[in-house]
């Protein structure tokens, strides 16, 4: 990291509310150490303006910030009181232990709670039956915007994403909220927290949420001359910044109660800090939620970086927010032609495709100078109660898959990363270990898939599992137990890949993704089993492939199910044949030693005015002795043994 400076601040003051702010040299805070971290804030409000002006202006482009909009995007035990009751039942699969993550159903096992169609409903278990709804949506909002659950106890958020409509869809999906929802009776809204920005991404630790949202500057940029240079339009935006308030970048909240009181805050200029280098083109906001005690005051006030973000990473200690955020291309609106190997059923890319084809106008544009590819790593302490502090930011080369790209262990943090060429004809991949209290670099290892780049990421303890792909499936297995000097222990090529690695059994790996053919053509689902006993030697021992195919559980770990005590299995699959089209989830047994196809759950057909259809299965839990399956359309039980339908709730 660049030697840091401006007012050196300990994480403990960041978490301190300020009541006001000045510029005046004598607000300054006294220079302190934390764990030999130098943490930057501004001196006062001024300095912060001054920063953010400086840096944006230095970023702006003859587009406004980034150009135009992306042509990509990135495809990430309940504390209730009657747990001793519940029957034994699966939870939402994730990351790491302790730490639960968004999904769009939750249960603890007396009932579900899910949301879809704008309404949140509740099921109970033993009665088969939704005991209590609440709708979310009104009228004038869209009812299909995707919503994400996290429950401790009788409270539920619900985090409605909004801003970015090329998220997943070309449609608007609404605003960016956050509502609290008491599920004790008939459920009800407590609170709404409406953020200004976009929802990245959130962590429950406890009954305790982090969100992380992202914004950028309220700023209007002119509209450019008539046969205006490049250069022209770039100076006219780059004063556009300079004469912006303070105003334009601070974050601003709108909190309303369940009297319908509304309350408007705006971040505190003392409650921003900001990173050595930094673009001054976005804010990340974190903001902590305990759901045991509702939206109070200190639930309600945030503290912000001027970073910025789009991949979320938590343990019980630390939250970490990683992005590149230069990576789209600074071009005017084109027609994209994008000629990929693979089907739509592998992986979204994280990137732009090396063979996409631009199409630019008629008019002569300048080729724009690709910026490095660096991953930004940005940490946050959240070990205490309360706001989290900012502890420090680091880059490595390269980029991240997703989350799974990074592991916090032994007091290091692990990266794996993809670094293109600058023609994106060559790339390699690497694992960094980085410090984790200060992200300077501790060791890497370097040489993964030449030419190739990481489908899937799995740490687990002091071992690294990583797949890269390009025509044939190189799983490498990592030494990591020394962080000075991590290494290779060992290779396996097969064809296909595995977008998504969960720990099976001892020894056991099991790998869900597509087999290829030898040129590397996608031809269909797979789920293997990888015997990873011998770092040095790992081997595939089962393959259960399905031609045609595709699973939601390739790029959302939420959509695997995986039941230790029995080895069942359990995963989203479309079919699609000629003339022939299959859609469900397939039910597996995996032991140590094979995959075994048990059978297909589906949904009854649909029948709408406009024809019918067969509903895509996106969820499933293993709850007593039934296997319990969620799609938009309604909630399905089937006997855990026989696969027998027990029932069908219908969400329509």
């Amino acid at each position: 990291m660049k030697t840091l400076i401006r007012t050196v601040v300990a994480g403990a003051a960041l978490a301190t509310a300020i009541s006001a702010c000045t510029s005046a040299p004598g607000g300054t805070a006294p220079v302190k150490q934390r764990l030999q971290v130098r943490l930057v804030s501004y001196n006062g409000c001024d300095d912060l303006l001054a920063g953010l002006r400086e840096h944006a202006a230095s970023n702006v482009g003859q587009w406004g910030f980034g150009g135009p909009m992306p042509m990509y995007m990135t495809r990430q035990k309940s504390a209730d009181a009657t747990a001793d009751t519940a029957p034994e039942h699966s939870t939402t699969n994730t990351h790491e232990a302790g730490v639960d993550e968004p999904d769009l159903v939750k249960t603890d096992g007396n009932r579900i709670i899910t949301v879809a169609g704008g309404t949140l409903r509740i099921i109970d278990t033993a009665t088969r039956k939704v005991t209590g709804s609440v709708k979310l949506t009104k009228a004038d909002e869209p009812a299909y915007a995707p919503a994400d659950l996290l429950v401790s106890g009788d409270r539920a958020l619900v985090l409605y994403r909004g801003g970015d409509i090329m998220y997943k869809t070309f449609a608007p999906v609404g605003e960016t909220r956050y509502l609290l929802v008491d599920l004790s009776g008939a459920p009800k809204v407590l609170g709404t927290i409406k953020p200004q920005g976009t929802y990245v991404d959130a962590r429950m630790v406890g009954s305790t949420v982090r969100l992380v949202t992202r914004s950028r500057p309220d700023i209007t940029f002119p509209e450019p001359k008539q046969n205006a240079s490049e250069a022209e339009m770039k100076k006219a935006n780059e004063a556009a910044v300079r004469r912006a308030p303070l105003d334009a970048w601070l974050p601003k909240i709108q909190i309303t109660d369940a009297a319908g009181t509304v309350t408007k805050k705006t971040v505190d200029c003392a409650r921003v800090s900001h990173p050595a280098d930094y673009t001054g083109t976005s804010l990340l906001t974190v903001h902590t939620i305990d759901l045991a005690q509702g939206l109070t005051e200190a639930g309600t006030d945030p503290i912000s970086l001027a970073a910025d973000g789009d991949t979320v990473y938590g343990t019980g200690q630390s939250l970490y927010v990683t992005s590149n955020p230069r990576w789209w291309l600074p071009v005017p609106m084109a027609a994209v032609e994008d000629t990929p190997q693979a089907p739509a059923t592998e992986p979204e890319p994280t990137e732009p495709s090396p063979s996409a084809k631009v199409t630019l106008s008629p008019e002569p544009t300048p080729t724009p100078t690709a910026p490095p590819e660096e991953t930004e790593v940005h940490r946050f302490d959240i070990g205490k109660p309360g706001p989290p502090s900012y502890v420090a930011s680091g880059k490595v080369p390269g980029r991240l898959l997703n989350q799974y790209s990074l592991s916090e262990y032994d007091g290091n943090l692990r990266v794996a990363t993809t670094l293109n060429s600058e023609a994106q004809k060559t790339s390699t991949s690497s694992v960094y270990v980085l410090k984790a209290d200060t992200l300077d670099k501790v060791g890497e290892v370097g040489g993964l898939g030449a030419g190739e780049r990481i489908y899937s990421v799995r740490f687990i303890g002091p071992v690294g599992y990583c797949v890269t792909f390009k025509q044939v499936d190189p799983l490498y297995t990592l030494d990591l137990r020394d962080p000075a000097a991590p290494k290779v222990t060992g290779e396996l090529k097969i064809t296909g890949y595995s977008a998504y690695l969960h720990p099976g059994a001892d020894g056991r790996l099991i790998g869900i993704g597509q087999e290829a053919s030898e040129k590397g053509r996608t031809l269909g689902t797979q789920i293997s089993l990888f015997d990873v006993s011998d770092p040095a030697n790992p081997k595939r021992l089962s393959q259960m492939f399905q031609k045609n195919s595709g699973s939601e559980a390739e790029w959302d770990p939420h959509a695997f199910l995986y039941w230790p005590k029995t080895g069942l299995s359990v995963i989203p699959l479309n079919t699609y044949e000629q003339n022939k089209e299959e859609i469900g989830a397939v039910v597996l047994k995996i032991d140590d030693s094979a995959v075994t196809k048990l059978g297909m759950i589906k949904h009854p057909v649909q029948r709408p005015k406009d024809g019918a259809y067969q509903p895509s299965i996106q969820r499933a839990m293993v709850i007593g002795d039934s296997i319990w399956t969620v799609s938009t359309d309604g909630v399905q039980v089937n006997d855990a043994t026989t696969l027998a339908e027990q029932a069908y709730i219908p969400l329509r």
